[in-house]
């Protein structure tokens, strides 16, 4: 299938290119119309649902898979800085080979890149299924195999990220990314209902075989369209791999927003590779059982409530003031949670809590998005996933020691004080003359 006429951002829709496509949607839709930038208006466009879609059932798999290694190697070896150590293989190549994944999307065929990389994935989670059939599996061979599967991670998030947004016309983009959100979100919470008591029931392999099984559902969806060849721009070699850090030097919104998320991941965010080690000493909550799953869940279904509100209620409100705004709640319920010894209110205080975590995040990547040139947008969205996922395991590395040297509760401060400095610094206004008041509209941002 090839991609719908209105798949470019900026384009508007030719009502005479579309063919059979655009009536089926028509049909789908009933002819309806859908306010523009809403979640709605994004999942009306084909091309969007279907990758959407296979991504969804793929990340359900990716999101089995970690919580039962963060379990795994709690149980192993009950050291919240091995627990650290088995996040940093599985995330810590975000960082390093995130830019490289990012020169692949700006440069080469997106869906070949994207084919390789999900069998790559899946294989190694096959091989990781036979890592862990003994009941005492080698801890140096389990980091090994997590490495290779992050390291194929961190080149296949960036192309992702730079393939969702350009299957929407620019006008429905925030629909889309909170669309992704939703979808990274709910995954978070589907995931852990079904692998944790697979975990308990059959041990951790049948969930490593099962998330190399879910990447059939985005193969599928990739082999089902044809996706926008990348827009070169004429660099070469060594300046391909640095116009991401370019673009970010050059725009002050682009600038902010990388810097935001890379602080916030590592200072911030500590806490969710420290999961296990708070729910084992703050709530009695043993990692290997059914109600760990259920409070991952639960953090998983408030973060999918805070991503939807983005592209739903908060469609036209300011998203650069709700992601100040969420960082002052942010602030405030990680302290709530972290320093809570009852489980039952905790369940409910990590819904409120991840719905404000998540609403930050995706009004933080609106804003970049949308000030995106996308001759560039696969490098910069590299940055964006070296900082927000390659910065989250070494703060669980030290998170991880500050547990073991001051407590848990000293951590989950140093979260809250962060949140609150990046609130009162981050303004992600452009840099304009003196006397010039007026703000730009949403998406008139061109790279300079």
């Amino acid at each position: 299938m090839s991609a719908t006429p209105d798949a470019t951002p900026g384009a508007e829709p030719d009502a005479d290119a579309g063919g059979v496509e655009e009536l089926e949607d028509a049909y789908l839709e009933g002819d309806r119309t859908f306010e523009p930038g809403t979640a709605r208006a994004a999942f009306s466009h084909r091309t969007f649902r279907i990758v959407y879609l296979g991504a969804f059932a793929s990340n359900i798999g990716t999101w089995m898979q970690n919580v039962v290694l963060g379990a795994l190697a709690w149980q192993m070896t009950k050291s919240g800085l091995y627990l650290g150590l088995v996040t940093a293989a599985q995330l810590g190549p975000l960082l390093l080979f995130s830019v490289v994944g990012g020169m692949i999307a700006d440069s080469y065929d997106r869906k070949r890149s994207l084919l390789a990389l999900c069998l790559q994935q899946a294989a190694f989670s096959l091989v990781l299924a036979l890592v862990t059939v003994p009941s005492h599996p080698s801890e140096a061979l389990l980091l090994v195999v997590v490495l290779i599967i992050g390291i194929g991670n961190a080149l296949y998030a960036p192309i992702f990220s730079a393939v969702v947004p350009i299957l929407v016309p620019r006008r429905d983009l925030p629909g889309a990314i909170s669309l992704n959100s939703v979808q990274m979100n709910a995954s978070r919470v589907i995931g852990p209902i079904i692998g944790a008591p697979i975990y308990a029931a059959f041990g951790p392999s049948w969930v490593f075989v099962l998330n190399a099984a879910s990447f059939g559902f985005v193969l599928l969806a990739l082999n089902r369209v044809t996706l926008p060849a990348p827009k070169p721009t004429g660099a070469q070699g060594l300046h391909r791999l640095l116009e991401g850090f370019q673009a970010a030097r050059d725009n002050r919104v682009i600038g902010q927003c990388l810097i935001v998320i890379a602080v916030f991941s590592f200072w911030c965010l500590p806490w969710i590779p420290q999961m296990a080690a708070i729910a084992d000493h703050n709530l009695d909550i043993d990692s290997k059982s059914a109600a760990f799953g259920i409070l991952y869940g639960c953090f998983g279904f408030g973060a999918v409530l805070g991503a939807l509100s983005i592209g739903t209620i908060f469609t036209s409100a300011s998203k650069e003031r709700l992601t100040r705004i969420g960082l002052v709640g942010f602030a405030g319920m990680i302290l709530v949670f972290g320093t809570m010894h009852a489980a039952a209110p905790a369940f409910v205080a990590i819904i409120v809590l991840g719905a404000v975590y998540f609403a930050v995040i995706t009004s933080l990547s609106t804003v970049l998005q949308q000030s995106l040139d996308d001759s560039v947008r696969g490098k910069v969205m590299a940055l964006w996933i070296m900082g927000f996922g390659g910065m989250v395991p070494f703060g669980g590395i030290v998170g991880g020691i500050m547990i073991e040297q001051f407590g848990i509760t000293p951590m989950i401060v140093v979260c809250s004080i962060v949140s609150l400095g990046l609130a009162w610094w981050a303004d992600l206004l452009p840099t304009r003359p003196p006397g010039v008041l007026a703000r730009e509209p949403a998406g008139a941002r061109p790279l300079p």
